[in-house]
């Protein structure tokens, strides 16, 4: 009877054996001439054995089964004969913080010095994964100032990033040219663009004149098939918006509105000379924000950290990606949309969320082949080492609404492509590392659509504490292919101060005996404090017990007590938002779903520096260490 019959630890003939076998029982090429020169790798072998071994022909696969017969003496170092353990496998932690977000002197956090002082604290913290929203520029005219899900397009990078000491460093400007900075705890995008973007156009003038290595990476950048697929459509797409100021494209000139050659040569010719957007200035500044981008992603892998991105799943109207692909988006003739995008009743509103972006005509992009949708993967790809698909379950069913209606509450649910976009995606690219949002109403659908391209899914532990022990938010319910967050940009920041939590519990307490004793503990904590509250304070009563209950906390507030419990989770990558790191309440909120104004704007205040966080570092640390996340 043959060994493999009896050790079920040894691979089948559908693996390698070299995933169990120690480096030194496995390594040698299978003929019987080879075999009889690393006979000396199988020490304590029966000379029978040996014999054997020497005069037969060993396919790889078959060696570890057929080297030694039921009963017989295996070798010495059978014992250190472990399974090895799948890099690919590793937990890891990370914090979502976007770079708008970051300390800056401009209103703003940038490209600059504060970004690379975050990458060493989040090295300090034991952390591995830096996950940002979407990079693009976002529109400003959409009604939603600054939001990264609403951009101007969907390749493009944001501008108001570029970092203007960066650029003083690459002599592109000089020092005493620099606006004075702004003191914002805030960001105010229409603000900093005025500030910022003559600055910055100055600069992507200078390097087009120049000469030098420089513009030599300028002229690379220009011809890299990656980036000329997307960046002429979005230059001129740019320079038209800026020469008419309509509040969307389907208002310019027929001739320009449809493309016209003649037309777009016209507006080439008129923007040629350095003033605003011009075409080539443009494509500097884009240039320019990848090559800050490419710097700090070159120091976050120098560190050993990845960065998560973010794709949003639809693209908004007045957008390139629009206008110069009218066909793959269901317009009617004079291009307006027909149906728009958004979701049904939830969480967020009871009327469901209206989003407005234009649908895809997913039929015409399959026999198109996706070749939007790869050039789009590939430029993600470009910009991350992994990213999110924001709003996933798009792709198998998405939610469409008649693009007059004023509530979403009214559309219908139409079938995605699913799985043949991303089989598509694959033949064209290979495999890529995306994570499913897949929160929200989420069917079997969806659920089969990830797991067949092998994306990790979400929890969040925010949703964790409302309905039963089966909520898949909760940690005893987590996967291990998943991520688990306290909260995303969408939730409202975790803390509330502990004597808050007390006087809750207090109110609910009926004993006189337990009173005593919750009257005691707030004694001990002091008054209660004026901390602004936060997604606990907004909680049902019976839902704050279930979380107190669940989670024992010790701590002094919920955040960290949350942040323990979501490190402690099985699924192999956790984020935490840094403002639950900081500890701060709603004010410090990213995103209201549902609603327009006031969003995207939050920063770390400027009371904060990444000097002053070694306690926080630590802390972090120290949780990662206990729950194998280093």
């Amino acid at each position: 009877m043959a060994i493999s019959h009896s050790l079920s630890l040894l691979p089948s003939s559908t693996c390698s054996s070299n995933q169990l076998l120690p480096l030194n029982f496995c390594n040698f090429s299978f003929s019987s001439s080879s075999i009889s020169n690393n006979i000396c790798f199988f020490t304590g072998l029966k000379s029978e054995t040996k014999r054997r071994m020497s005069t037969r022909k060993f396919s790889k696969d078959a060696v570890a089964a057929n080297l030694v017969g039921v009963g017989e003496d295996l070798p010495d170092n059978y014992g250190e004969w472990f399974p090895k353990t799948n890099p690919n496998d590793r937990r890891r932690a990370g914090v979502l913080l976007h770079p708008t977000s970051l300390p800056g002197p401009y209103g703003i956090g940038d490209l600059g010095e504060e970004a690379f002082r975050f990458l060493d604290w989040l090295h300090e913290a034991g952390c591995s994964v830096w996950q940002v929203l979407p990079l693009v520029p976002p529109g400003r005219k959409a009604n939603e100032e600054g939001s990264p899900y609403s951009g101007q397009d969907a390749n493009c990078g944001n501008t108001l990033l570029i970092s203007l000491e960066e650029l003083v460093k690459d002599g592109l400007l000089m020092k005493d040219e620099l606006p004075k900075p702004m003191d914002a705890e805030s960001v105010k995008f229409s603000t900093v663009a005025d500030v910022k973007d003559p600055f910055i156009a100055k600069a992507a003038e200078r390097l087009i004149l120049s000469e030098g290595e420089l513009k030599t990476q300028l002229e690379d950048f220009c011809r890299d098939p990656e980036i000329s697929g997307w960046i002429e459509d979005a230059a001129y797409f740019a320079a038209i918006d800026d020469t008419l100021k309509t509040f969307t494209w389907n208002e310019w000139p027929e001739p320009l509105k449809n493309r016209h050659l003649v037309a777009l040569e016209e507006i080439y010719q008129s923007k040629k000379d350095f003033v605003s957007l011009g075409i080539d200035i443009f494509i500097a500044q884009q240039f320019l924000f990848q090559r800050q981008w490419r710097k700090v992603r070159n120091y976050a892998q120098m560190k050993g950290i990845r960065i998560m991105g973010d794709m949003p799943i639809y693209v908004g109207y007045h957008s390139a990606d629009v206008w110069a692909n009218k066909k793959l988006f269901l317009l009617d003739r004079s291009g307006f949309p027909l149906l728009v995008s958004g979701v049904p009743p939830d969480a967020f509103s009871e009327t469901g969320q209206l989003w407005d972006s234009p649908l895809y005509d997913w039929k015409a992009m399959e026999d198109d082949g996706f070749a939007w949708w790869i050039c789009r993967i590939r430029r993600a790809r470009n910009l991350y080492d992994e990213f999110r698909i924001d709003h996933f379950r798009g792709v198998a069913g998405f939610w469409a609404v008649p693009s007059e209606s004023k509530v979403a509450m009214v559309g219908r649910w139409k079938a995605g492509p699913g799985k043949t976009l991303f089989d598509a995606i694959f033949r064209a690219i290979g495999k890529i590392n995306i994570i499913a949002e897949d929160l929200g109403v989420i069917t079997e659908d969806v659920v089969q659509l990830r797991k067949a391209i092998g994306a990790p899914g979400m929890a969040v532990l925010q949703f964790a504490f409302g309905g039963g022990s089966d909520n898949p938010h909760l940690p005893h319910n987590h996967e291990h292919n998943q991520v688990v967050y306290t909260g995303t940009h969408d939730n409202d920041t975790v803390r509330i101060d502990l004597k808050l939590v007390l006087i809750a519990v207090m109110e609910e307490v009926k004993s006189s005996h337990i009173a005593a004793v919750v009257l005691f503990m707030m004694a001990a904590v002091g008054p209660p404090c004026a901390a602004i509250r936060g997604w606990w304070e907004n909680l049902k009563q019976e839902e704050k017990s279930s979380v107190l209950q669940y989670v024992s906390i010790i701590e002094d507030d919920v955040s960290w007590a949350l942040i323990q419990v979501m490190v402690s989770s099985v699924a192999r990558t956790a984020i935490v938002p840094m403002q639950d790191i900081l500890g701060l309440g709603s004010s410090a909120r990213m995103n209201i779903p549902a609603t327009q104004f006031g969003n995207w704007s939050w920063r770390i205040p400027s009371s904060v520096s990444f000097d002053c966080l070694e306690p926080e570092a630590k802390k972090l640390k120290d949780m990662l260490s206990m729950y194998g996340r280093l």
